[in-house]
């Protein structure tokens, strides 16, 4: 018997033993990619709950900070559903079981996709703009503008999700199934446009910050975004293309299909566990860790610097500011 377990419409199904007919190889292809996942999302789990602690308790929150802090919750949310995914896929094929995910658990998967892609392009897109108009970002930016921004993505992701999950799901007349088209176009064209506004952005940030007669000189924050952003080209979009294209492309499921869908699957869960790394990864750069020790608060706070590597204490390097002094103090 096969059981076949779905997240986001995408088909995970596990072998039983019991059928002779299945070729070992093809249970090998279900149950390590949902091993995999198992393994990866519990270590972003743990690291997406350090950022929500830090920025959320122990960190004093700026326009920034405030994005992150959503994002890490996004992601946290997104890791749980696909530890839930691998509970069941695993649990159904050990015990011989035939079992079907709850029917919210599809809306809540799509809703933390959603949401974390709107937030990252939040912040690639601010980062932009903090770039090629400084002078309005700084003087002209609403003070709680980060904190809007954030409620207003939560709502609209949710909205979506709501509205497609009831014209889908629980109304089946004929007229409801236009609606649940025209739903399902509504959220595509909104993750082609975020799509579009994290390329364009980030390609606007890198060509202000290398290029140019008036470059930029980049901050820690800026190899934060950057980094956060080829991450997600690389290893989280590939999940929102099969997305894509098992809605409304109509083809007949095949073995190379159903490849894909699992990798990218697996790669949409690195793409979650990899924002705190990359976090702690540049924050801990060329830092001297022996002669001082380094908490992660003071690890996350330096990787979210916006201010240039030669402006950490005071506006010049401490090599240039002591020698400064003593003259100072020799006249």
């Amino acid at each position: 018997m096969n059981a076949t377990v779905t997240a986001s419409g995408i088909s995970l199904t596990p072998i039983n033993r019991s059928d002779q007919a299945t070729p070992q190889n093809e249970t090998m292809r279900t149950l390590i990619p949902i091993f995999l996942v198992t393994i990866i999302a519990q270590v972003g789990l743990a690291g997406n709950v350090v950022v929500l602690w830090l920025l959320g308790f122990r960190m004093r929150r700026n326009a920034i900070s405030v994005y992150i802090l959503n994002l890490a919750g996004a992601d946290f949310l997104l890791l749980c559903c696909q530890i839930a995914l691998s509970l069941f896929v695993l649990k159904d094929y050990f015990q011989s079981v035939p079992i079907s995910l709850p029917s919210f658990f599809n809306p809540v998967f799509n809703f933390a996709y959603i949401t974390s892609m709107s937030f990252l392009s939040t912040i690639s897109t601010e980062r932009c703009l903090s770039v090629l108009w400084p002078i309005w970002y700084r003087c002209h930016r609403p003070r709680h503008m980060s904190a809007v921004m954030c409620a207003l993505l939560w709502v609209l992701s949710l909205l979506l999700i709501i509205l497609e999950r009831i014209y889908c799901d629980f109304l089946f007349s004929h007229l409801y199934e236009v609606w649940c088209k025209v739903f399902d176009f509504i959220t595509a064209g909104w993750l082609i446009f975020l799509c579009v506004l994290l390329s364009v952005s980030s390609l606007a940030l890198v060509t202000r910050l290398l290029c140019g007669s008036q470059r930029v000189q980049p901050t820690r924050l800026y190899v934060t975004v950057l980094l956060t952003v080829l991450v997600f080209l690389l290893c989280g979009l590939p999940w929102g293309i099969c997305w894509f294209l098992m809605f409304w492309i109509k083809s007949h499921s095949d073995e190379s299909s159903h490849l894909v869908n699992k990798v990218a699957f697996v790669l949409s869960c690195v793409n979650s566990c990899a924002n705190p790394i990359i976090y702690f990864l540049v924050g801990s750069f060329r830092q001297r860790w022996r002669k001082r020790r380094q908490t992660l608060k003071l690890v996350l706070q330096r990787a979210l610097q916006d201010t240039p590597e030669g402006d950490e204490h005071g506006g010049r390097p401490p090599q240039e500011t002591l020698e400064m002094s003593g003259r100072i103090l020799a006249s």
